[in-house]
């Protein structure tokens, strides 16, 4: 007789109540101060820095390393944070398959880390997408492998108690599951992600702030962030050319709000929503709908040049840090838009 489903022999029920109190006890414990000060390094990953497309090929086995590491990173002009990541950048890196590909992920726990961490991809059947499969200790290292069987933008994040706190503090990304003859081709590709930051002290509070459990538990966020910082999207801006086909990858990690992606002056021409490459795109909208734990993305064709600002259009989290530009180069075509009257 076929064996059902059971716990994996690490008893995943038994270790997700010690890694819970674990988190309670251990994910506010003060540590010494750091000055806010040089040094510090910027945790935001660049809008730019994704694979390119998967050239056609056969099923393959795909190897992925992802490294967690908690680090003190910038913040705002006058804060750092202490941040818990996958490789060191928020978010953590893109992941590109392609259907049928076998995925073997490898989790490694940099021995300074004080939590224990861990991986669910929302991609993989079974075992909360791995979470169950890779807890991991500070210094352990655990792995898995699982096949690629449903072409999407999923999200990814640490799937360890307390899981909300995890994904505040920075442990999540994307990973794209090609279907078989790809994505249609466009010339810029781009990949940012929205979250949400507890901090021990109040909005625009100066110096390093530590994680706040309690505010994440009673849904409070502080600051909202494009790519983990205040103005990382400004500091890095998506670049492109009037006439260039542009693609943007977007997720939402939340933990605990819904976003609306918007680019003030501009039409989402094709949009995937949830991910989804089973159903057509919805086509010309001015937004995207993406809600916590959810992605997805967006095409068009830049038509006049500028600066496009990337907010989200619950105004209220531009008050708190959100806020990106696309900015355009190229000619200006006065039949398009111009100031005054009609030609």
């Amino acid at each position: 007789m076929k064996e059902g489903w059971r716990p994996p022999a690490s008893s995943w029920w038994v270790a997700g109540i010690l890694l819970l109190l674990l988190g309670l006890i251990s994910g506010n414990r003060p540590v010494a101060c750091r000055a806010a000060e040089g040094g510090v390094p910027d945790i935001s990953r660049e809008p730019t820095d994704l694979p390119g497309p998967l050239p056609r090929r056969a099923p393959k086995l795909v190897k992925i390393e992802l490294v967690a590491r908690e680090l003190e990173g910038r913040l705002s002009d006058a804060a750092t944070f202490h941040y818990w990541t996958f490789n060191g950048k928020v978010p953590g890196p893109f992941l590109r398959v392609r259907v049928g590909d076998t995925v073997e992920v490898r989790l490694r726990n940099d021995p300074s880390s004080r939590m224990v961490h861990s991986v669910d991809l929302h991609a993989a059947w079974g075992y909360s997408g791995g979470a169950m499969l890779s807890q991991t200790i500070p210094g352990g290292e655990r792995g898995f492998t699982f096949r690629a069987l449903n072409p999407g933008l999923y999200l990814y994040h640490c799937g360890t108690p307390v899981i909300a706190q995890h994904i505040a503090n920075g442990m999540y990304g994307l990973i794209l599951v090609e279907p078989p003859g790809g994505l249609p081709k466009v010339d810029k590709e781009f990949y940012f992600m929205e979250g949400e930051i507890y901090t021990s002290g109040p909005f625009g509070a100066a110096g390093p702030q530590e994680p706040d459990l309690a505010k994440v538990l009673e849904r409070k966020p502080d600051y909202y962030v494009f790519n983990g910082s205040v103005g990382s999207l400004i500091r890095h801006p998506l670049q492109a050319r009037v006439g260039q086909a542009v693609r943007i990858f977007f997720g939402n990690a939340g933990p605990n709000d819904s976003s609306n992606l918007h680019a003030l002056g501009a039409i989402f021409e094709r949009i995937y929503e949830d991910g989804s490459l089973a159903t057509p795109p919805m086509e010309n909208s001015c937004s995207i709908f993406v809600p916590a734990g959810g992605a997805g993305f967006v095409e068009f064709v830049p038509r006049v040049p500028g600066s496009y600002p990337l907010v989200d259009h619950f105004f209220a989290k531009q008050e708190r840090g959100l806020g990106g530009s696309l900015v355009v180069e190229g000619p200006l075509d006065p039949s398009i838009i111009h100031e005054g009257k009609a030609r």
